[in-house]
């Protein structure tokens, strides 16, 4: 699946945010979980293998340290996302039940 434009250009946000290409300080993995979490939590999705591939294509990523941990939180977030919303309720449709007792 093709990454969306809404998800490309909170990818360009991620780029613009991180002053040192060859290493992530705590507070911007903080914040680059906080703005993939707000993506899924927003109801678009992604497939991990395309944000890799993007950020090594997007050319100021060098480091394939860097890029993996990025790869790694991209993943942690959608996990987290995916096991949050598991267990969500569904209506049990009790109004409109066509069963009988």
């Amino acid at each position: 699946m093709p990454l969306s434009n809404g998800i490309i250009i909170r990818l360009n946000e991620i780029t613009g945010m991180v002053v040192d290409k060859r290493s992530l300080g705590d507070l911007e993995a903080a914040e680059i979980k906080r703005i993939f979490l707000e993506i899924l939590e927003g109801g678009e999705f992604y497939d991990v293998d395309e944000i890799e591939a993007w950020l090594q294509n997007e050319g100021s990523w060098k480091s394939k340290q860097v890029r993996m941990r990025l790869v790694n939180i991209s993943h942690y977030a959608q996990s987290r996302h995916e096991q949050a919303n598991r267990f969500r309720m569904i209506p049990d449709g009790s109004d409109s039940c066509s069963c009988e007792s």
